[in-house]
């Protein structure tokens, strides 16, 4: 569970054994190397159940990256499902999601490299249904008329691609119908007991899938094509998720029709709400989301989050009440059900995410992401931290002080802050174990967490403080978590620093663009022109800005003030880039201008693009590269030596 310990105390909490040496933070001789944190860890996602048969995907850093579906007998034996040559990855949306199902044993799923969507009978060879130029997810079985229904998007074309509800046929042929089009984005197909009746959720531009989406009903003809289709749940500002049939034909859904996201009912024309508290069901809605499952006709098992944590109950679908699972995590993924076992996936504060099955109050370990790297003495535990923002709102985050039973710091020393600033930026972190945190915490520097204004957990009021404010709320939260954890004595002023990916990386560009108190900072494949991204970037995201930041033509200014590579004048901070070279949601030219500006600018900067790479590391050896090049950077910079064997690198305009 999440420390509870006073602040103050924090510091010493590696002091406490015999034979500590005293060391400076940061060159602490840590038994947690980089190759370690990716050593036999996989990624785990998908939970699929076929009768008593459970299917996962694993990630696998060893093997490049490759997402293997996995599968678990009745009698326990488990072995990879589908053959060494092929990945279970779509890249609709780019960031994919819902890339497999299984029916009768018989496993669809898409091929990363050519996108193509498979029949994998048992004993079988993969066989290709669908034909090249177009991608697949959230696929579901229509068994009456032998056919998929599925979310496509069709890049077959020039210019932007078109997203639909489409029916691939089982019979062969590559045969592919259109069931519905006419929106920008569609997903979550779902079907009712009787087959003739399918929901599905759509959203347009500019809108994202948690800010306001619509819910569609159509009856299924006997030929397998949609009829009556109609719109059922439709609000200004209403984000629906993850619709789902009870086996008696009810449907329910997950919506925010009071700010949280709850459940709701739709019956006799009606949309009811099931229950309304200040507690977040579901997420982001994401393709392949599965925040809950059935356990009866009247009861669901749900995970939801609250203050940043995970939490596991029944709800009571008639009554609304939320009976609490007692359980050890803290992150919670997926919920899976068959009415009979119930699957989770999720990971507590010292250890990394696990595949369970729970059990008459039983956590049952199927599968581990990454068995224990390090006796417990050596974890740094975070503490929920709330401070008030410059407006004097709450906020969110949590801390991970310095933490290794061999060494403390003199006792006037303070250690240095990452500042860690998490994706999306729509996004979340919670504080689950993760390898690479501790590969700081054990060397001698805190983190902290942030939760900034905007992160999804904390109902719709605290995601919109993002509307209209990105690039300036996250920043300014930012500059309050570091100011109220300086007045606490728990990190360094003169030792600050600043790391995020993705949109995180966008913010650390602004931050030190802005603020001349980071020592130095790591942008992992950030945003540094928004006019650029604007004209380069996925359709998925190609809107997003209109809402966080302004709309082109007539918000250039806005876009351009904001852009961290307008501010240049504004860098003083030595910086250090790392980019996928295959990354479709923020193109490397993103990594380069920023990189070519500050070299000019005579910056010390330092550069890493990975061949291979998409939007995040997949590759053992990039994953190791980046993560020993960040310390060996933080080292120059802040004049420590670095313990252990690390590559050497390169920093332009740097002497030190």
């Amino acid at each position: 569970m999440i420390k509870k310990l006073a602040l103050s105390s924090l510091l010493i909490l590696s002091a406490c054994g015999e034979d500590v040496t005293e060391a400076p933070y940061g060159s602490w001789q840590s038994p947690i190397s980089a190759e370690l944190t990716t050593r036999n860890a996989v990624g785990l996602r998908s939970v699929r159940l076929d009768g008593d048969d459970l299917y996962w995907i694993e990630s696998r850093p060893d093997e490049g990256g490759r997402r293997v579906i996995v599968k678990r007998d009745q009698d326990g034996t488990i072995s990879d499902a589908i053959p060494t040559e092929y990945s279970s990855r779509t890249r609709v949306h780019e960031y994919g999601g819902g890339s497999y199902n299984v029916w009768g044993g018989v496993i669809y799923f898409s091929n990363h490299k050519d996108q193509l969507l498979y029949r994998l009978a048992p004993n079988g060879t993969p066989e290709a249904l669908t034909q090249d130029g177009y991608r697949y997810a959230d696929c579901i079985m229509d068994s009456a008329h032998n056919q998929l229904i599925c979310t496509q998007e069709d890049h077959s074309h020039e210019g932007e691609p078109v997203n639909t509800l489409v029916s691939v046929s089982l019979e062969g042929g590559h045969r592919v119908r259109t069931l519905f089009s006419g929106t920008d984005f569609v997903s979550s197909a779902a079907l009712n007991p009787a087959g003739d009746t399918l929901v599905w959720i759509t959203w347009d531009h500019p809108n994202m899938n948690w800010d306001d989406t619509k819910m569609w009903r159509a009856s299924v003809t006997d030929q397998g094509s949609l009829s009556g289709t109609e719109t059922i749940v439709s609000r200004a500002s209403l984000s629906v998720q993850e619709p789902r049939w009870t086996d008696e034909g009810k449907l329910y859904y997950i919506a925010d029709t009071e700010d949280w996201w709850n459940f709701h009912t739709y019956q006799d024309g009606e949309n009811v709400a099931v229950h309304v508290d200040e507690m977040e069901f579901g997420k982001s809605g994401a393709l392949g989301a599965h925040s809950y499952a059935y356990i009866s006709n009247t009861e669901v098992i749900a995970k939801y989050e609250q203050d940043g944590i995970s939490h596991l109950a029944v709800v009571d679908l008639e009554s609304g009440d939320v009976d609490e699972i007692d359980t050890p995590y803290v992150g919670i993924s997926k919920v899976y059900s068959n009415g009979d076992k119930i699957y989770l996936l999720g990971s507590t504060t010292t250890s990394a995410s696990e595949l369970v099955e729970y059990d008459d109050s039983d956590f049952i370990t199927i599968k581990k992401s990454q068995d224990p790297i390090v006796e417990p003495e050596f974890i740094s535990e975070p503490v929920a931290i709330t401070f008030p923002n410059l407006k004097g709102e709450p906020t969110h985050a949590f801390y991970y002080p310095p933490n290794n039973p061999n060494y403390v710091a003199a006792e006037d020393e303070l250690p240095p802050l990452i500042v860690r600033l998490h994706g999306g930026p729509t996004g979340a972190t919670n504080p689950s174990f993760r390898a690479n945190n501790q590969f700081w915490t054990s060397r001698g520097f805190a983190i902290v967490d942030i939760n900034y204004g905007g992160s999804t957990g904390y109902g719709r009021e605290y995601r919109e403080r993002l509307r209209g404010q990105w690039g300036v709320v996250d920043i300014d939260d930012t500059k309050a978590a570091i100011d109220y954890l300086v007045d606490e004595g728990l990190a360094d002023r003169d030792k600050l620093l600043i790391r995020g990916g993705s949109a995180g990386g966008y913010s650390v560009l602004v931050a030190l663009s802005q603020h001349d108190i980071f020592a130095a900072g790591a942008n992992y494949y950030g945003i540094s022109d928004l006019e650029v991204l604007y004209r380069d970037t996925h359709k998925y995201e190609s809107r997003y800005l209109d809402n966080l930041i302004g709309k082109l033509p007539e918000d250039i200014d806005i876009l351009k003030a904001r852009s961290p590579i307008n501010h240049l004048d504004g860098f003083k901070s030595p910086l250090i880039v790392f980019q996928g070279v295959l990354d479709p949601v923020v193109p490397k030219n993103q990594s380069e201008l920023i990189v070519e500006a500050l070299r000019e600018r005579n910056i010390p900067v330092a550069y890493y693009p990975y061949e291979g790479e998409y939007h995040g590391f997949g590759k053992k050896e990039n994953i190791i590269h980046s993560l020993e090049s960040e310390l060996v950077f933080y080292g120059k910079i802040l004049g420590f030596e670095p313990a252990g064997e690390l590559p050497e690198i390169q920093i332009d305009n740097f002497d030190g």
